[in-house]
């Protein structure tokens, strides 16, 4: 009864420290560029993009689609960029706390 008690209490630790992990996610931030660095975009740890900036040269009419493919593609590597920093920072938070003898607690990171 008191192991129970214990992991219980375990349990209860490991989620106040995931909730504050995940609380965290929002200061993590990451940036990813295209096109030579002439399109940047940042992104946070919770996957929202915070900014985008065009470097004005390249910002001409006939260049709107080749402009639109670049946002793109910064923006999706520095949501990949963050992503691994978010799951750095999981691991970190919660390095310890998930092993209690026969329970497979892993999934709680990835949601």
């Amino acid at each position: 009864m008191m192991d129970m008690m214990k992991m219980l209490g375990k349990m209860k630790e490991i989620q106040a420290t995931l909730k504050d992990a995940q609380d965290q996610l929002g200061d993590i931030i990451a940036e990813g560029e295209a096109g030579g660095g002439m399109v940047k975009a940042v992104a946070n740890g919770k996957k929202q993009v915070l900014k985008v900036q065009i470097d004005k040269d390249i910002a001409k009419p006939e260049d709107v689609e080749m402009l639109e493919d670049l946002v793109v593609a910064a923006v999706n590597r520095a949501l990949e960029a963050v992503e691994e920093k978010s799951k750095a920072h999981i691991q970190k938070q919660t390095e310890g706390l998930l092993n209690i003898p026969g329970m497979d607690l892993g999934s709680l990171m990835n949601s």
